[in-house]
């Protein structure tokens, strides 16, 4: 019976290791789909929204003032930045992209492991939406 528990035990620290050292591919993850339209689905959302040119630097503001955040990719300067935002307790990564065209915000966010996140992205883009229209 021991020997099943380490055994579990070594499974999942295993996985947690995984995942807060699990490489992130830029080139994978630094992009946007065609024919982008607001949408949930499991495992994330799209929210666009007409926010002016500055959109983007102000949203920059407000998602890196979020605790375990980082930026893969891109720039406010390139008017394209993927993000990478960690769970507290697993550190499960979620990648979010926003991309700046014209007055138009485009934000895809989406998780990297598992099938449904329930509800963290859309609840967290949808936060930061809030705080950008009170500014």
């Amino acid at each position: 019976m021991l020997y099943i528990i380490v055994i579990v035990a070594l499974i999942v620290i295993g996985f947690a290791v995984y995942v807060r050292l699990a490489p992130s591919d830029a080139a994978r993850w630094h992009q946007m789909p065609e024919g982008v339209e607001h949408q949930d689905f499991d495992g994330g959302c799209i929210r666009i929204g007409t926010t002016g040119p500055q959109g983007i630097s102000l949203l920059d503001r407000i998602i890196m003032s979020g605790p375990r955040t980082q930026v893969l990719a891109g720039s406010v300067e390139d008017g394209m930045v993927t993000y990478i935002i960690r769970s507290k307790l697993w550190g499960f990564p979620d990648y979010v992209t926003v991309r700046q065209l014209g007055d138009t915000l485009q934000i895809y966010s989406r998780l990297r492991f598992g099938k449904s996140d329930m509800g963290v992205n859309k609840t967290r883009v949808d936060g930061w939406l809030s705080v950008l229209a009170r500014q």
